[in-house]
């Protein structure tokens, strides 16, 4: 399955800085380590030497990933149409019925990582959820079985765009 090319504002600023801090400050100073240790002599023994053209290498390539990412994202903001529905960007609480409660964010695969409380719009929970209601039910077929879920809560953090 592709990845959705959708991402928060925020999400898509921290993947900004992600890669200035990656190009100004971690690239410049593993260059210069490089440099450094290829000033010593004999490369094929020289330990500082290659791990840091491997680091420099891993660097270069996820400066090239963000720079491919951010020219195919879309910034999805909070329209006020959106209110009182799930879309992307929702946090949702939901309880099954045995009264377990969760709470989790909608939003693009690029912003998963960084919390436990946010699911990507791909998965099969947010795409159950995706256009309902407080009080519709959800059902999700997970690994374990289907399961059933009830939309108890649905909140936004507004923010400002530009």
């Amino acid at each position: 399955m592709a990845k959705t090319n959708l991402i928060s504002r925020k999400g898509y600023e921290n993947l900004q800085q992600e890669l200035d801090h990656l190009w100004r400050v971690e690239r410049r100073e593993t260059t210069e380590k490089v440099t450094w240790a290829a000033s010593l002599g004999d490369r094929s023994e020289n330990a500082d030497y290659k791990y840091n053209k491997q680091k420099l290498r891993q660097i270069d390539r996820r400066i090239r990933f963000l720079r491919k990412r951010l020219e195919v994202l879309k910034i999805v903001d909070f329209s006020p149409q959106q209110k009182g529905k799930v879309y992307f960007g929702a946090t949702v609480t939901i309880e099954n019925d045995q009264g377990q409660e969760r709470t989790f964010t909608i939003a693009g695969p690029d912003e998963i990582y960084t919390r436990k409380d946010v699911i990507s719009i791909d998965s099969p929970m947010a795409r159950a959820a995706i256009g309902k209601q407080i009080d519709d039910e959800l059902s999700v077929n997970t690994p374990t079985g289907r399961h059933n879920w009830f939309i108890t809560a649905i909140n936004y953090e507004l923010t400002r765009s530009g």
